[in-house]
């Protein structure tokens, strides 16, 4: 099986050079000629399995990513290998707080109620998996009880930023005939905006209870967390008569490690521990960007939309 090696690094910070893809081809079998997608931000070297079958497998891969890392060293590149056939994903889904947007919305809604590092470590242990996503929201979304709609508002005019490259991202794939859905085991309040702002077709969340313009410190149920995130990606794939294959999925937290797996590229972005481990990719060090270069976009095709 044809294999492809994406070496990529933050366009902020560039780092690759010949020297650094040399290397990288020298732990490689049978590597062809390197191609840059963005000088000295990404690059693609192909190679072939040495698998016997024609089916390099889960574990070939991930020992050639180790292999490719221990070459890298210290230096802030990340690494991705997968089949060169079907790179270019049909339907991208991604998670929202600290992956498409750099904050967690609950929390800075926390802030208004003076509450925020108290629910900053509740999310933060969910998000690491060490506590059940669902009964970890409904816990801080009863602590907003009180909270006036209209700081939602606030938060997503002062506080809330978009994650540099989101937006290419997603005008690109869109460009190419993807769609895009954002899911986010947050709010609709927030979705609905951030949505619009980088180009997402659709926006799936959470919704909170409102009364005479206070939260209630309620969510409506049943809550979307890790089964309905799987569920809709599942039910896209499904509804655009798609291959498991044709799918990108990325986020950061336990509840998107269902999803993560089961996509055809799953991507664990800037990811708690766990989730990265456990994924297929993982990003940490580049910007979204670096989701374009892994399906082998080079940087003179990005749309800014």
């Amino acid at each position: 099986m044809s294999l492809v090696a994406t070496l990529i690094c933050n366009p902020a910070s560039p780092a690759l050079d010949s020297t650094i893809v040399d290397g990288a081809r020298a732990v490689l079998p049978s590597p062809g000629p390197a191609q840059w997608l963005f000088n000295e931000v990404a690059v693609d070297i192909p190679f072939e399995s040495q698998d016997s079958s024609g089916d390099a497998g889960r574990d070939e891969i991930k020992a050639i990513e180790e292999r490719l890392r221990q070459a890298r060293g210290d230096l802030p590149i990340d690494i991705v290998v997968q089949p060169r056939l079907g790179r270019r994903k049909k339907l991208f889904l991604a998670d929202m707080d600290s992956t498409m947007i750099g904050q967690e919305c609950i929390d800075e809604l926390a802030d208004f109620a003076g509450l925020k590092a108290h629910v900053a470590a509740i999310t933060e242990r969910a998000m690491r998996g060490e506590i059940e996503f669902e009964s970890a929201l409904r816990e801080r979304v009863a602590l907003l009880k009180g909270l006036p709609v209209g700081v939602v508002d606030e938060v997503l005019e002062k506080r809330i930023t978009p994650t540099p490259g989101g937006r290419a991202l997603v005008m690109t794939m869109r460009a190419h005939g993807a769609y895009t859905c954002l899911i986010s085991g947050g709010f609709t309040l927030f979705t609905k905006v951030v949505a619009e702002k980088i180009g997402f077709q659709e926006n799936r969340a959470n919704q909170l209870q409102v009364a005479d313009g206070k939260l209630t410190g309620e969510v409506v149920e049943p809550i979307l967390g890790r089964a309905t995130k799987l569920a809709t990606l599942v039910e896209l794939t499904e509804s655009f008569d798609l291959d498991d294959i044709d799918t990108l999925v990325t986020g950061d937290g336990a509840n998107d490690l269902g999803m993560i797996q089961a996509a055809g590229l799953g991507v664990a972005y800037h990811a708690k521990p766990a989730v990265a481990a456990a994924a297929a990719a993982r990003i940490d060090h580049g910007d979204l960007t670096a989701l374009l270069y892994a399906q082998g976009y080079r940087r003179d095709e990005f749309v800014a939309g």
